[in-house]
């Protein structure tokens, strides 16, 4: 079954599952009306948003500088740095190091690279043992299931389900409160992080001017995986990248409001390296992997790069109601919703993911809630676009479109065609028989209910309603400065 074809099935089947729907409205509703609250606290918002825009631009657009000047600060201090060109390269850096140290069992936080790499279904067939640390993450991790979210990865469970869950696979007593549930997923991690001799994080930020990551978290569990291991490994994206340190204090509270409607996330911590000399604690080695996997195809394209100022906070996911009806999952790809619709066919090709671009209202609720001010919406337009001239589309896709462009550029096949399309409908009107063959409109309805035909069309009504007025104009009406 083709990518499209699973798509449609799944967001079919998900947009009928009033449970699900249910669930998923709860909780992107109890956010936006979180988010609204926060936001209202900043002086200017929009200042805010267009600065992470500015700043991301910089960053994007002189990114070969800033690799390098990260690259030579974080030597310094007694990283190593490596470039990944694609997924199999990246995970063979990370399978190399744990052969090399004779690591056999890592701590992750949560990371949607390393879900994008497909990370640890290749370390567990190598006999490396991942373990998830981040709770949302941990719960899909030993249910088998991916991510539901880019930043909320149970989204589409309820606590009874979580509880079932852990009573099934931990063996706790069904009817657990949250502070029970987690609490005995404490219980599990804290001898894996004392256990691990690996611990691997993503870096939300990546600062050129120190060679430091930004890490930000609620749980704690990325500052454990980062010390108490012997090893700390990042991977991210070479996207990650900004400036200077002094950017950090603007985009770290963007990130907070945008990705779940706090002021300021619990835990935001530097990591600048291995330990050094007299330092206490600490991993004796770190290293960060830069991975490309297509995102330098994306950064040539000057008209669409601005995709990668993303700082992954899932606002679009959250404001978009096509997210909200078929939920993560029907997807069937790493990033969900609007930046996932964008970014995956620019990162894995039209042909097999152009269809994502076409699951969207175009509402561009999306643009309005991104942080970094991308126009998410007109990205998706770009893509259906560049996927047709690109070959991708259909044949007959193609001819429905130039018969589409003639109809819209001349008034008299325009008419004609509403004067046709009207009695159209008065005719299925008349023919149809709801909810068998002979209804022409049966995949419509059964649904949605069939509209009553308007007495006339919006173009006739405006010229009367003009000409009642006394001001029906063909010219162009004066201005009145």
């Amino acid at each position: 079954m083709s990518h499209a074809a699973q798509f449609d099935r799944d967001a079919r089947k998900k947009a009928f599952d009033l449970r699900h729907r249910a669930v998923i409205n709860k909780a992107t509703t109890t956010y936006s009306t979180t988010v609204a609250k926060t936001k209202a606290a900043f002086l200017d918002w929009e200042f805010g948003r267009q600065n992470i825009r500015q700043r991301k631009w910089e960053a994007i657009n002189h990114l070969d500088r800033y690799l390098e000047e990260f690259e030579k600060n974080a030597r310094e201090r007694g990283t190593i740095v490596h470039y990944a060109k694609d997924a199999p390269h990246a995970r063979t850096i990370v399978l190399d190091l744990c052969r090399a140290k004779n690591v056999r069992k890592l701590v992750k936080s949560k990371s949607m690279l390393t879900e994008e790499i497909h990370l640890n279904e290749f370390l567990e067939e190598h006999g490396v043992k991942p373990v998830e640390t981040d709770l949302g993450e941990y719960i899909v991790q030993i249910r088998k299931e991916k991510p539901y979210h880019i930043v909320t990865p149970v989204m589409h469970l309820t606590k009874e389900d979580i509880d079932q869950t852990f009573h099934e696979l931990l063996g706790s007593p069904l009817g657990s409160s949250a502070e029970d549930l987690t609490a005995i997923a404490r219980k599990e991690l804290r001898q894996e992080y004392l256990t691990a001799d690996m611990g691997i994080t993503g870096a939300n930020f990546v600062v050129a001017e120190t060679g430091m990551i930004s890490l930000t978290e609620n749980e704690g569990n990325a500052r454990l995986s980062v010390s108490l291991p012997r090893i700390h490994v990042v991977i991210c994206g070479i996207e990650k990248v900004i400036p200077k340190l002094s950017d950090i204090p603007n985009f770290i509270p963007m990130l907070a409001v945008s990705g779940t409607g706090q002021q300021v996330s619990c835990y935001n911590t530097l990591v600048g390296g291995p330990r050094q000399p007299g330092e206490t604690d600490g991993p004796e080695e770190m290293h960060v992997i830069f991975l490309d996997n297509e995102r330098s195809r994306v950064l040539a394209n000057a008209e669409q790069r601005e995709i990668l100022h993303c700082i992954r906070c899932g606002a679009c996911l959250n404001a978009c109601p096509v997210f909200r009806t078929i939920g993560g999952h029907a997807y069937g790809t790493t990033y969900q919703g609007p930046i996932g619709s964008v970014l995956t066919p620019l990162l894995r090709g039209y042909p097999g993911w152009k269809h994502l671009s076409y699951g969207s209202s175009l509402c561009g609720a999306c643009t309005q809630m991104c942080p970094a001010n991308i126009h998410l919406h007109h990205h998706l337009l770009k893509n259906r676009r560049n996927a047709v001239n690109s070959g991708a589309g259909k044949w007959y896709e193609k001819i429905l479109f130039i018969g589409w462009s003639m109809v819209m550029r001349c008034p008299f096949i325009y008419g004609f065609g509403n004067f046709f399309g009207r009695m159209g409908q008065k005719m299925m009107r008349l023919l149809r028989i709801e909810g068998t063959i002979l209804d022409p409109a049966q995949n419509w309805s059964k649904t949605r209910a069939v509209g009553t035909i308007a007495g006339k069309s919006f173009h006739a009504w405006w010229r009367e309603r003009q000409e009642v007025n006394g001001h029906y104009k063909t010219s162009r009406p004066e201005s009145h400065s």
